[in-house]
């Protein structure tokens, strides 16, 4: 069973499922495969952000993740309490709520970024619709079970050794490419590539449990329960897990308990599980225990994420903390961005130089994503000290540090602004636009402006968008002369560009449909505008950030980021274009025929 395959991806997870459907929908020929018999048995990570249900609707899978995913009322807030459930009637007191991914998409600035709200659906409900569509896109070359044993590489590709769990036998897979986006277990060793642990936290135990606790959390608005545990002197994290119903009605949850020192490892599942009932205050309610899990708190980022004809991708190349949703969803973006870029290669649309361009514009993003986990780890326990809280305190004082917050006495006042404070501070959680849409890639694969770096009001909280090159191209709704109304990264087509001219641009439209003829390159063209064009402004949102004149016009690569822009017109737009194209692509590209 030898054969040759242009992209081998090895593992099964987020990162490797996107980059196979998304390698379908481009039409290039790859194989997949999975040490794993099946997709997580384990929750993990839950948020999907709007860029990536972006990326996951181009394959198809954005209205089977909304229909299972957490519905927008019940993930409108992140809550902070103080215990759970107890005696004293203070116990499950809400301390205060903060608005969560958008508040439901109702918060303008999301409204503003993406025609796609932010989701919620556990990974161990995630990968089998994520598996489903791959399979249907690539029948019979999605293959788990099957275990990549050794790797080799040469000039012109790489040669791996593949085991069958099912019946026992090997065989190799002679590959162009290879992406390795098994979480790190394998293919960084095999390649060379060192990976960088930027420090754990602390350690945490995880239980996915089944219990009916619908009596006890009221606020079915609330998404994450940060809960102060008087009773342990730790913070404890309560999230639903549907998956038939939401918020206080969810049937399974995820609970999470933090751990100092030596952390969890040297306690069995049953002490585990005792510490969780100790926690939440709930004795023997009846409860059934999927998984406990135990980990740590870290970030963790390859040195480098291309060796030769290898790629990681995902957890193989960072690793985060879950604070901030940032893991899974960091996996799917690198997959959106190497993907096109393999595609053009195996095409001939470029060269291979352009593949370099994965490292120098995912792993600068990758870097920022894990940093801002790792903060957000941190202001957690920035949070437990503005309370008052101490670990090495016994539970009734800490209880009474607690009780300070509300109790209305004048001496408790400056105690509670502080508390209030550090909870504001940590909303950025939860509310880190800029971080998840607003980064702007640096490569050769971008062609600079000559503009100046912008000066964002907030680096974390507020994303403005632009067409600045490196920018991801700015939502707008945009109408046809019968008024069928779409969203503008919806002219985006697989593997393809996308010139968009100001109303007077015809002579780029020109001049693109002369590249893409002469050269057989992939590149649509259209003008927008609010009175005159091909596509019609009605909202002026494009109008708001294009960043050109009525004659200018803004190139955006298949990765629907912003590769080139001209302000204006040109002296020679057909020269002027194709030169961008040069620089995108890495190779010659005429003017001509």
């Amino acid at each position: 069973m030898n054969y040759d395959t242009p992209v081998l991806i090895v593992g099964g997870g987020g990162a490797g499922l996107t980059s196979s459907a998304l390698l379908s929908t481009l039409g290039v020929e790859h194989t997949l495969v999975s040490a794993l018999p099946t997709t997580s048995i384990l929750p993990k990570a839950h948020v999907l952000n709007q860029r990536t249900m972006e990326i996951l609707g181009d394959v198809g899978l954005a209205e089977p993740i909304f229909a299972k995913s957490t519905p927008a009322e019940n993930m409108r807030y992140m809550g902070w309490y103080a215990g759970f459930t107890g005696d004293d009637p203070d116990f499950g007191r809400l301390i205060t709520k903060v608005e969560s991914w958008g508040c439901g998409y109702e918060n303008l600035n999301w409204l503003q970024a993406s025609s796609c709200r932010s989701a919620n659906l556990p990974q161990i409900r995630l990968e089998p619709l994520m598996k489903a569509r791959a399979e249907e896109l690539n029948p019979g070359k999605v293959r788990f079970h099957h275990e990549l044993l050794a790797l080799e590489q040469d000039r012109d590709g790489v040669t791996a050794r593949i085991k069958n769990h099912d019946t026992g036998d090997e065989y190799t897979v002679r590959a162009r490419y290879a992406l390795g986006c098994d979480g790190g277990r394998t293919i960084p060793k095999m390649v060379g590539i060192d990976i960088e642990g930027l420090g754990v936290l602390f350690h945490t135990a995880t239980a996915h449990v089944s219990a009916d606790l619908s009596k006890l959390a009221p606020d079915p608005d609330v998404l994450i329960r940060w809960i102060w545990c008087p009773s342990i002197s730790e913070m404890a994290v309560l999230v639903p897990m549907g998956p038939d119903h939401w918020g206080p009605d969810s049937e399974e949850w995820v609970f999470h308990v933090s751990y100092q020192g030596e952390g969890p490892k040297n306690l069995t599942d049953q002490q585990i599980e005792e510490n969780m009932r100790t926690a939440l205050g709930i004795g023997d309610l009846p409860m059934k225990v999927h998984k406990i899990t135990r980990w740590a708190v870290e970030g963790v980022l390859a040195k480098k994420f291309r060796e030769g004809r290898v790629f990681l991708v995902g957890d193989a190349a960072h690793r985060h903390p879950p604070t901030g949703g940032l893991g899974l969803t960091s996996g799917i973006q690198d997959a959106h961005n190497l993907c096109w870029k393999i595609a053009a290669v195996l095409k001939g649309h470029a060269k291979d130089s352009l593949l370099d361009s994965y490292n120098a514009e995912r792993r600068p993003v990758d870097a920022r994503n894990i940093q801002r986990s790792m903060e957000n780890s941190m202001a957690h326990l920035e949070t437990g000290r503005a309370f008052g809280l101490n670990p090495a305190a016994k539970p009734d004082a800490n209880w009474a540090q607690l009780k300070r917050i509300w109790s209305g006495n004048p001496e408790d006042a400056e105690h509670r602004r502080g508390a209030l404070r550090a909870i504001r501070r940590i909303s950025m959680e939860a509310n880190e636009l800029n971080v998840e849409y607003g980064y702007r890639y640096q490569s050769a694969a971008v062609v600079p402006d000559g503009t100046p770096e912008p000066q964002p009001i907030d680096d974390i909280r507020l994303y403005e968008p632009s067409t600045r090159p490196g920018s991801p191209l700015p939502h707008a709704w945009v109408d046809d002369e019968s008024g069928k109304r779409r969203p503008l990264k919806d002219l985006v087509a697989p593997g393809r560009f996308l010139l968009i001219a100001g109303e007077e641009g015809q002579d780029w439209c020109a001049a693109a449909a002369t590249i893409a003829a002469a050269n057989e390159l992939p590149v649509d063209a259209v003008r927008i505008g609010h009175i005159d064009g091909d596509l019609f402004d009605p909202r002026l949102a494009w109008a708001q950030f294009r960043g050109i004149t009525t004659k200018g016009a803004v190139l955006v690569r298949p990765d629907r980021v912003v590769g080139w822009r001209s302000a204006g017109a040109a002296a020679n737009a057909s020269e002027t274009l194709a030169g961008a194209f040069e620089t995108i692509l890495g190779r010659r590209v005429s003017v001509a025929g």
